[in-house]
């Protein structure tokens, strides 16, 4: 028959640390994946005009955003100084360049994507409700001169009071 000797001396088993790596990479991944970051900064105030007929865009994907408004910080480039600033992506856009960048930020953002997302990206204009039109049409010209026909413009849903 076999014996059973007890020794003394108890020895607490070495935790395997070896999985804990790979659950922590899992959990970064999963969050890499879900998270939606935003693309870029606003430095322009926008209280978009009410809307009675609002419908969502489809594909979010598929948006560059042009930002309209009121500068929040008093050194950003203005087209009247002061008054309005035009945003595209990160940078506010000079009066005198407007034109010229407008139709390098198209071309950027439609060699940024495929050629069949290049034909379907929609522009949509963030616009300030308080901005006179001049400045909304100069943009406007060059997306349609540039072939950028599909054109978007954020609105709020307004609510309407019954009476």
């Amino acid at each position: 028959m076999a014996r059973f000797r007890k020794d003394g001396k108890k020895e607490v088993p070495e935790l395997n640390m070896s999985s804990m790596s790979d659950i922590i990479f899992m959990f970064l991944f999963f969050f890499m994946v879900i998270t939606n970051m935003r693309e870029s900064n606003i430095k322009v105030k926008i209280t978009p005009p009410g809307a009675t007929e609002v419908q969502k865009l489809e594909k979010k994907s598929l948006v560059a955003t042009i930002y309209i408004g009121t500068p929040l910080h008093a050194n950003e480039n203005t087209l009247p100084p002061g008054k309005v600033s035009v945003q595209l992506n990160d940078q506010t856009i000079k009066q005198e360049d407007l034109a010229d960048d407008v139709r390098t930020w198209i071309g950027q953002e439609k060699e940024s994507r495929n050629e069949e997302d290049g034909n379907k990206l929609t522009f949509s204009l963030k616009v300030d409700q308080d901005v006179q039109m001049r400045y909304v049409n100069i943009i406007k010209n060059e997306l349609r001169t540039n072939n950028a026909l599909k054109i978007n413009y954020a609105t709020s849903k307004k609510i309407e009071h019954k009476k």
